[in-house]
């Protein structure tokens, strides 16, 4: 057996020889995904305290309880945000302005806190089956992938490399929710049921916008002039107004698609041309065939 495994040994070394796609030995200089998810758990007790506590919270140690949680967070997320903007360093091209510093320490968790309050009031006000606002934050998939999306988003805007889709992909992996960082999304967005649901880079959302599971806001094609990782080139993926619905299993495609506010699109539709204001669109079923016994 240790002749064998010495052979696999030999064999694996020699597998890392020259450059390659996956030889790299820089782990311990690049994010670490793992410390990455910790920091966002951190993050969820910071948003959610209260329900993530595993002892009695009052108004006397509520500050204590959030700081235990505030300081490994910071850290955490500013050390592997630095691993980040040191690995693209080392890449950069010759002339190429050397990454800024990233790091916010969390500023921007009481401003999330509020949209995620949003966030939540939405999904009770429209599913009669949410008992409370309990059952909503405990349960409900959408929670946990929109927390991801805000917090991956804010370090996106700030062009951190590789953690905002570490984020979302962690959410993505839990709930089937995959939301890329780059979309712009509104306040009060709930996602019912949620699996399967993508929403691509360049996707645009606006308030009170409603969708349901096995949804697509994807691109009509990959264009050869869209650089790689520049979302902010082409519009790629469709805008999506104001109180617009859109219901199980729709394919939405294409940067210049424009749902109108208020607009209402049922559920199988495939939809690749812009719709106006206050619509309704219907995927109309083919009537059934019945054949009774003589």
């Amino acid at each position: 057996m240790n002749t064998k495994l010495d052979a696999v040994l030999d064999a694996l070394v020699d597998s890392y020889a020259g450059p390659g796609p996956l030889n790299s030995l820089e782990t311990a200089a690049l994010p670490n995904r793992r410390a990455v998810i910790e920091a966002f758990h951190h993050l969820q007790h910071l948003l959610f305290l209260g329900y993530f506590s595993t002892r009695s919270l009052n108004d006397n140690t509520l500050r204590l309880s959030l700081a235990e949680h505030l300081l490994p967070a910071a850290e955490g997320l500013c050390a592997q945000v630095e691993r980040a903007a040191a690995w693209r360093d080392r890449r950069r091209v010759a002339g190429e302005r050397r990454s800024k510093s990233w790091c916010k320490d969390c500023v921007f968790v009481p401003e999330l806190r509020e949209t995620l309050k949003g966030d939540v009031e939405a999904a009770y006000a429209a599913d009669p089956a949410a008992e409370s606002i309990e059952d909503v934050v405990f349960s409900y998939p959408a929670i946990l992938a929109i927390t991801a999306y805000r917090v991956a988003h804010v370090l996106y805007a700030l062009d951190v490399p590789m953690i905002p889709r570490i984020l979302t992909e962690h959410a993505h992996q839990r709930t089937g929710i995959d939301i890329h960082p780059g979309a712009t999304i509104g306040e009060r967005f709930f996602i019912d049921h949620g699996t399967g649901v993508v929403i691509g880079a360049t996707t645009v959302i606006g308030d009170d916008v409603r969708i349901y599971q096995g949804v697509t806001l994807g691109a009509l094609s990959v264009r050869g002039d869209v650089a790689r990782g520049r979302h902010d080139v082409v519009k790629r993926h469709p805008t999506l107004e104001d109180r617009v619905t859109v219901y199980a299993g729709t394919t939405i495609l294409g940067g210049d698609t424009v749902v109108g506010e208020g607009s209402v699109i049922g559920g199988n539709v495939w939809l690749t041309r812009s719709v106006p204001a206050r619509s309704k669109v219907f995927f109309r079923v083919p009537e059934p065939s019945l054949e009774t016994p003589s």
